[in-house]
């Protein structure tokens, strides 16, 4: 039976990110990745690299192994479970990198290893470039198409209707196999180009993460990161008059929409407008942290 502070997840929860069109700042995938490297986890499942990747796109990587030799190292997606069990919820994790092709096959195979390992919640972890400031804390969209998770947890129902990416087709494949499905997306400012990663956008999906699982996530030293990662943005926009008044623009623009009269729909509409630029940033067309 699900504990009162996880009323819709259970106890084996997967959370997932993937390199590319999901990952504005390394926010998600710098998430998956403070989480295995907190406990001790063991790899379960990895997709076929050659079903799914194009190697021109995301090439193999050439990497010094512990011996010092030279390892070829493929793309792959990776399922981890936690190398012990505890009481209480337990985050399984998949990581790797969106696939090139086969979404569909690519789906139905995690799916089925989801199903293997009784998995009973299914969270995506992504991060989208918006025209949110720096300074203020980072917002992130949480939400779900299954009815009952949105009652029990106060989650958005997304209308978008648009181009997506492999987060939404593992959900819907998810949730067609009966396991509840949520994604978090956090709001990265699409203006810090030159400061990625952006641990404050990581420290917020794990914190959001943690409020709906109720399993206790770590954060390592990201508030410290991200007090250093905001102060580096604001020695750069100290010396650009227009950077700053832009930045001045974006907080006032902020600070009306968490007014008390603000709508709650406003994060949502935010998302919406994200995923019809093709998951550009604003003025940003082709930002490689697109997976454009």
């Amino acid at each position: 039976m699900d504990s009162p502070k996880d009323p819709g997840f259970g106890r084996r929860v997967l959370v997932t990110a993937f390199d590319g069109w999901n990952d504005a700042g390394e926010a998600a995938s710098s998430a998956t990745t403070l989480l295995k490297e907190s406990r001790a986890y063991e790899p379960v499942f990895s997709v076929d690299p050659e079903l799914y990747f194009d190697y021109q796109y995301t090439r193999p990587q050439m990497v010094a192994g512990t011996d010092g030799a030279r390892v070829l190292r493929w793309p792959e997606a990776t399922v981890f479970r936690p190398a012990r069990r505890t009481r209480g919820t337990q985050l399984w994790l998949l990581t790797g990198v969106e696939p090139a092709r086969a979404w569909q096959a690519f789906c139905a195979e995690l799916v089925d290893v989801m199903l293997r390992e009784d998995i009973t919640g299914l969270i995506a972890l992504g991060s989208m470039m918006s025209d949110v400031p720096h300074t203020r804390p980072i917002s992130v969209f949480a939400g779900s198409d299954n009815e009952r998770l949105r009652g029990a947890l106060d989650l958005e129902r997304s209308s978008y209707e648009g181009p997506v990416g492999v987060l939404s087709a593992l959900a819907v494949a998810a949730e067609d196999a009966g396991i509840p499905t949520a994604g978090l997306w956090a709001s990265v400012p699409h203006y810090v180009a030159g400061h990625t990663p952006s641990p404050k956008a990581t420290l917020a999906l794990l914190d959001k993460l943690e409020e709906l699982t109720g399993a206790a996530v770590p954060r390592g030293d990201l508030a410290t990161q991200s007090s250093v990662w905001e102060a580096s943005i604001d020695a750069a926009a100290a010396d650009d008059e227009e950077m700053t008044a832009y930045i001045h623009q974006l907080e006032a623009a902020r600070d009306t929409w968490d007014s008390p009269e603000a709508s709650g729909d406003a994060i949502a509409r935010e998302f919406e407008r994200y995923l019809r630029r093709g998951g550009e940033g604003p003025g940003k067309p082709g930002d490689p942290r697109s997976g454009r």
